[in-house]
């Protein structure tokens, strides 16, 4: 880290407010060049939006501005655009996506910012008629992947890569830009398996010896430890601590975050497997269940899974474990067969799934689980409206359908309730909340649909440690009290471990092993690498 007395970057008494909802108050903190700041803080403790002001994200314009001074090497900025934070060496990873799926990583890398080569006709009619340089757009993307210091195939389009590789492909993005001296990582490991976030944590190294300062976002706290030289820690709004790294630990950042220890909240549930014997009856029956979909491998899985229990699937990323519900659900081709309750389920029909009592929630909130300009009444009770009329009062003896308001209004406040989703009301559009808002209004509409199997995959990606905790005990809740079977799918072994009855284990496209919960961490890795091809 350099030594000059300015900071590259001071955020001196920042305020924001969202639709008279304040979310940011008094927010002091200096960065300096080659620093990396750890970012920690609950869903909805307003670290996403002090980075939206730091970007110039449009969103904070259109709704009014907001008050204090961001200052740049001494020298205070006024971002109208993100175009004005890339002018100024400010570059950003969003927490979701803003890739072209068509497009190839090095395409996407040196989007709009592409080497072009002069040509006779160009030179006659105008720059206009310039052709790509590829050659050089291949040097150029191979150079940002090099400086990265993970390695992705450069060639392959985005709609086919494993979403860690998208991942990257956005982190490389940012490093092409030759001035960038700030770069913001928002959950950059979210996504990621273990091995591939010690590879970007060994990045955010490689970037702070260049002198690139980094803000790191994250809900893993041993990684901020691990690689952040300062911690700030913020809370409804406020920053509650700003400390050298080395005088923290994980407990303190938690204690910090939450203002609560989480530590009882988050204790597996030690009577769990006493509820569902090994004579339990089988629910659902996968027989042979292969998957076409990118980044995942599902060749031949078989599983059993029991009636009122909760199973686990884990395993390394790309080796089937999201392409199991993804396939059974009919939102991937899928071949083999499946049958639920004694009946086959057919397969690539995601109706007749949802006909049958089953539910899912998947990995992928923005795209699949919500509809972003809607409400929350809206997304919480319309698949319950359209696929089991639920919500709805019969006119004229049923020649007119009216929407139950009260109903919808009622439902979905049960569920902000139940599962502490921070919103200023039901009648708030989704966009508007934090990604951990988002994810447990997805388990809410999951809920209402009073299902008799879920599958919800990646429950707690990208939320922090008390949401995570509150996710796990409301699904412990919905199957203790609903005797719903539900199919947890998750990257995190230790939250399996902790929440299920069973862990499968899948690699290679097929299921490894099942264990019992209480196995050891050793066993379960052993079944990790056992056929990983």
């Amino acid at each position: 880290m350099t030594n000059n007395s300015t900071p590259l970057l001071q955020m001196q008494n920042i305020k924001k407010d969202f639709f008279g909802n304040q979310v940011l108050t008094d927010i002091n903190f200096t960065l300096g060049a080659g620093q990396v700041l750890g970012l920690c803080g609950e869903n909805g403790a307003g670290k996403s939006t002090l980075m939206k002001i730091l970007f110039g994200m449009d969103v904070i314009r259109e709704t009014g501005g907001y008050g204090g001074s961001v200052l740049i090497n001494g020298e205070k900025v006024q971002f109208n655009s993100p175009f004005d934070a890339l002018k100024a060496g400010i570059g950003m990873v969003h927490q979701e996506f803003s890739l072209i799926p068509g497009f190839t990583a090095t395409e996407n890398i040196l989007l709009n910012r592409e080497p072009q080569k002069k040509s006779i006709v160009s030179e006659v009619f105008g720059e206009r008629l310039n052709t790509l340089d590829y050659k050089e757009m291949d040097r150029r993307s191979g150079a940002a992947i090099e400086k990265m210091g993970v390695q992705i195939d450069a060639k392959m389009t985005i709609s086919n890569m494993p979403v860690g590789h998208k991942q990257f492909t956005e982190i490389a993005r940012e490093l092409s830009k030759d001035q960038l001296k700030l770069l913001i990582l928002d959950e950059p490991t979210a996504v990621l398996t273990e091995k591939e976030a010690e590879a970007l944590l060994d990045s955010i190294r490689g970037m702070a010896a260049q002198g690139i300062s980094v803000i790191f976002i994250t809900h893993r706290l041993h990684e901020i430890l691990a690689v952040c030289d300062k911690v700030v820690v913020m809370r409804d709004g406020h920053v509650v601590r700003d400390v050298p790294s080395q005088e923290t630990s994980v407990e303190d950042i938690t204690r910090w975050m939450v203002g609560r220890d989480v530590q009882q909240s988050a204790a597996p549930v030690q009577t769990q497997t006493q509820s569902t014997p090994s004579s339990s009856k089988t629910i659902m029956s996968i027989k042979k269940l292969w998957v076409d979909m990118p980044g995942e491998t599902v060749r031949d899985v078989t599983l059993d899974i029991r009636e009122g229990e909760i199973l686990g699937i884990g395993g390394l990323a790309g080796q089937g474990k999201l392409g199991i519900p993804n396939g059974v659900m009919g939102l991937y081709e899928a071949g083999g067969t499946v049958e639920f309750d004694g009946k086959v389920i057919p397969l690539n029909n995601p109706r007749k799934c949802l006909d049958a009592s089953l539910a899912f929630v998947s990995e992928d909130r923005r795209e699949v689980g919500l509809l972003l300009d809607e409400s929350l009444e809206w997304n919480v009770a319309f698949p319950a409206m359209q696929i089991q009329n639920k919500f709805l009062k019969n006119l004229l003896g049923g020649l007119i359908k009216w929407r139950d308001e009260k109903g919808i209004h009622k439902v979905t406040q049960k569920y902000i309730d139940d599962l502490q989703i921070k919103c200023t009301s039901s009648r708030q559009k989704a966009k508007e909340l934090s990604g951990g808002n988002q994810q447990k209004v997805c388990l809410a509409k999951a809920f209402a649909l009073e299902p008799k199997f879920l599958f919800v995959s990646e429950p707690t990606r990208g939320i922090d440690v008390g949401a995570k905790a509150l996710v796990l005990e409301s699904l412990k809740q919905f199957n203790r009290d609903s005797g719903v079977t539900v199919v947890m799918i998750s990257s995190e072994l230790e939250e399996l471990r902790q929440t299920c009855d069973r862990v499968a284990i899948v690699s290679g496209g097929r299921v490894a092993g099942i264990l019992p919960a209480s196995a050891s961490s050793e066993e379960f890795g052993l079944l990790m690498v056992s056929q990983v091809i």
